[in-house]
């Protein structure tokens, strides 16, 4: 990951092309993940994680990675695709992989973590499958951080849901994800290293809510460059002639605070 851009946008975008676009890239990679949990036991009985994270979390190519509220996922879609649409920049939208992680949760706890009765789970046996599948979901999560160039937080009332002088979240999920981003090594692009020094800095996220039960977390985003709607737009009708320089663009528009900066 290079950079990190704290795009804030106060409304549900209007219905566009990018919609379609956007659902098509979604449609793809959900095409290229298949439920087979009779492949994954092996010959002791114990399932196979890694085969599991191959299958259920692939590492698909993508520029960036994008971080919402289920809440934001129209939003989300529009801005996958009007970048590709636009630039061809490939966009991974996290809530892929939360729907994938509830599905194969469901599988492993159909089959392991019923009680006697048949009709019920087990409390610790539904504890123990959801901590593996969760820890699944946030290594693939992580990987795809590292991978992308940049991450795309979209901040907006579903995903903030304290705005004081710290911002707050309620999602396990984006605290994870923004966490991770903050923390994560960052890799200046080979052909920015002639023009740009590297910058060291330091965040993760997701989500899922019962009514009783509300938890906060701070969100650090200093390390994040704000963008508004306004300013993505104008980035978005820049003339550009690939993914990487249209990328090359938002940076030169909205450069590295020099404290980031190692000198």
């Amino acid at each position: 990951m290079y950079r990190g851009f704290n795009l804030k946008i106060e409304n549900e975008l209007e219905v566009h092309l990018y919609h379609k676009v956007g659902l098509d890239i979604l449609e793809n990679l959900k095409n290229s993940v298949e439920p087979r949990l009779k492949s994954y036991i092996l010959p002791n009985g114990v399932l196979d994680g890694n085969k599991i994270m191959h299958d259920w979390f692939p590492e698909v190519k993508s520029h960036i990675f994008l971080s919402h509220s289920h809440k934001d996922f129209k939003n989300a879609i529009y801005i996958a695709g009007a970048l590709y649409h636009k630039f061809k920049i490939l966009t991974f939208i996290d809530s892929t992989v939360w729907g994938y992680s509830n599905e194969l949760l469901k599988l492993i706890d159909n089959k392991y973590c019923k009680s006697e009765n048949g009709e019920t789970y087990d409390y610790n046996k539904r504890n123990y499958s959801t901590s593996h599948v969760h820890l699944m979901l946030s290594s693939a999560l992580n990987t795809m951080i590292d991978n992308s160039e940049s991450i795309f937080f979209l901040n907006t009332s579903n995903s903030v849901s304290t705005r004081t002088i710290t911002e707050k979240t309620n999602s396990p999920w984006i605290f994870s994800e923004i966490n991770t981003s903050k923390i994560i090594r960052k890799k200046t692009p080979v052909r920015l290293r002639k023009m740009t020094k590297s910058f060291s800095d330091t965040i993760m996220l997701n989500e899922n809510q019962r009514s009783q039960l509300r938890i906060e977390y701070e969100l650090e985003l200093s390390h994040m460059t704000d963008l508004s709607l306004n300013q993505f737009n104008t980035w978005l009708n820049s003339n550009c002639y690939s993914p990487e320089n249209a990328l090359d663009k938002l940076y030169s528009l909205h450069p590295i605070n020099s404290k980031f900066l190692i000198k």
